[in-house]
């Protein structure tokens, strides 16, 4: 019988992607997810009955047990920007991802990996960063020889950095930033799920991986060659960090008083803290290349899936091109 992995989270948008792959090593894949029939589309990854959604809350015990069972490998993908409702940052980004180890290390699990993230710091004022950093702690005390990913901030498909402010460019003419300044190394999800699946298959050795693209820019210079992707002329206005707090604040205090019922989708202060921190890999950490993984660069990929953006979507390369034809 072929082997099986419990990809936490994984019809997310890291988690389709380890999901997907898995798949064609051929491995039976059980995607551990709070509403399965929401995940159906995960099934045609592989032939029938190969990728199976399964229901799995990662704060609970018995839970995470029952869709771990059987397994020879786990992911753990799970991971909150906003916290609402009980799906606070420790409860679901230290606390579950301690419980995730700790029942792999009991089940016997050959190989676990876990997505993480740039930043993470246990002493960090960011309530996200410092969760990430406790998970970390927590992965490793139960499972030593734990792969631990720290991916900066990801591209691909289904994003929602550049995908959401080309939706800003469509509709706006000016495009507002915080942190402009700010250092990003963004990484290509399929580069992600590609280390993932190497640490699911014992072919690298553990400890923590820092995972950034090649190309290292500022947030504004980011939003500028998106705008040149989706040929729009937009003014990029760098905002100062207190209209940040005073939007940040708004937002906070609405989803606190409604108790989740209205989420804080715009701009949480914890989410502004970290726009204020660059995202690159460290110097001396281990990355890509220890993988035998070249990542790619966003112009090779940005087009791919921006151009619906564009002035004319599809049709946006061939108005192009006609402008070129001469007149008979």
């Amino acid at each position: 019988m072929s082997k099986l992995v419990t990809i936490y989270g994984g019809s997310g948008f890291v988690g389709r992607y380890i999901a997907r792959r898995m798949a064609k090593e051929g491995w039976r894949v059980r995607v551990a997810v709070r509403r399965p029939n929401e995940a159906l589309f995960v099934r045609p990854y592989g032939v029938v009955g190969q990728v199976e959604p399964v229901l799995c809350n990662i704060r609970d015990d018995a839970s995470v047990a029952a869709a771990m069972r059987g397994a020879d490998a786990v992911v753990n993908c799970v991971g909150i920007l906003n916290a609402v409702g009980k799906n606070k940052f420790d409860s679901v980004q230290a606390e579950g991802a301690g419980r995730v180890a700790r029942l792999a290390a009991a089940e016997g699990v050959a190989n676990l990996v876990h997505i993480s993230a740039i930043g993470a710091d246990t002493n960090s004022d960011s309530a996200y960063s410092a969760s990430k950093g406790a998970g970390e702690a927590a992965v490793l005390a139960a499972f030593p020889s734990a792969m631990i990913l720290r991916p900066s901030v990801i591209f691909g498909n289904e994003d929602g950095f550049f995908n959401r402010f080309a939706g800003m460019a469509r509709m706006s003419p000016v495009l507002p930033v915080f942190g402009a300044d700010t250092k990003f190394q963004p990484v290509h999800v399929e580069d992600v799920a590609s280390a993932a699946v190497k640490g699911v298959l014992g072919q690298a050795a553990p400890g923590i991986y820092e995972l950034g693209g090649p190309d290292r820019a500022s947030f504004a210079d980011l939003m500028k060659d998106m705008l040149a992707i989706i040929r729009r002329r937009r003014l990029i206005l760098p905002l100062p960090r207190f209209v940040g707090r005073i939007l940040a604040f708004g937002g906070d205090a609405l989803q606190a008083v409604t108790l989740g019922l209205i989420e804080n989708k715009l701009l949480t202060g914890d989410q502004l803290k970290n726009l204020y921190r660059d995202n690159v890999v460290s110097p001396d950490a281990k990355g890509f290349a220890d993988l035998g993984i070249t990542p790619s660069a966003l112009a090779a990929v940005l087009p791919d899936y921006l151009w619906p953006y564009r002035p004319s979507g599809q049709y946006d390369a061939i108005k192009a091109s006609a402008k070129n034809l001469r007149k008979v």
